[in-house]
């Protein structure tokens, strides 16, 4: 299977090398719907984790947190208790299950892990899988981890209703292995890697036109807020990323970005 779907995964890798750098949310998107047609999952999930400095020498994450996420289908982004809302709560709380503690294995490397595959039969039949999991029939979620450097890194998961196999995983990690600059590119959209704390949702939005050459002016008419709200973003963005000119904001994107990373 792998070799027949090498020219696959290498079409799509030249599709997302295709889109605009302000269209970050289409870009990860397509990635998502592609990657579930070649390993036969039926849904996906993209997330920017990041160290947070000053973590106390207890916590047993050791201030690591998903600073970000995106969800092919909104099924798995909850607003209540469920899968990555009820998750993404229990972690900060550092209520500590043990699939927590999967991701932290070997951190810093680009690596794979699965529920089915690193974790004990019995975790299957605890309150924490059937309430964040089981209950739109998540059977295993496979994970594709890709460092950036050391306080910063790119999580795609695939989900599925039966187990994934390491075959399928195999394929999934090398379509996400040769594209270090797409998980740069989606990371610099959210306010990460450079930036200390991620963009609120606003600036997302003036950013993204920011990557277009659209001005100012034009950027509050597109978003429907006043000259002096949008200039505000942008100075807010400025400074988040540690650059003083719309030039430098973009060549952050074209730094350290070619080809397959």
């Amino acid at each position: 299977m792998f070799d027949e779907r090498r020219e696959e995964i290498h079409g799509l890798w030249d599709e997302l090398s295709d889109f605009d750098l302000s269209h970050s949310k289409a870009a990860v998107a397509h990635a998502m719907t592609r990657l579930c047609e070649l390993g036969g999952v039926w849904n996906a999930t993209w997330a920017g984790a990041i160290r947070m400095e000053g973590a106390g020498e207890g916590d047993p994450l050791f201030g690591w947190r998903v600073a970000v996420g995106e969800a092919l289908h909104p099924a798995l982004l909850q607003s209540d208790d469920k899968h990555m809302a009820g998750v993404m709560d229990v972690w900060d709380r550092r209520d500590i299950d043990p699939s927590f503690l999967i991701p932290l294995k070997n951190v810093g490397a680009f690596r794979t892990y699965s529920l089915r595959r690193n974790l004990p039969e019995d975790w299957f039949d605890t309150p924490f899988y059937r309430k964040h999991y089981g209950f739109c029939d998540i059977h295993d979620v496979a994970f594709v981890a890709f460092p950036l450097n050391g306080d910063c890194e790119s999580h795609f998961a695939f989900y599925s209703h039966h187990p994934i196999a390491d075959e399928t995983i195999a394929l999934l990690a090398y379509a996400l292995r040769g594209i270090k600059w797409f998980h740069r590119h989606l990371m610099l959209s959210h306010g990460l890697l450079v930036a200390k704390t991620p963009l609120t949702p606003a600036e997302q939005k003036v950013l993204q036109l920011l990557l277009t050459g659209a001005t100012e002016k034009s950027i509050a008419r597109q978003i429907g807020l006043a000259d002096s709200t949008t200039h505000q973003h942008v100075v807010a963005i400025f400074r988040k990323y540690g650059v003083k000119s719309r030039a430098a904001l973009m060549s952050l994107w074209l730094n350290g970005s070619g080809g397959a990373g």
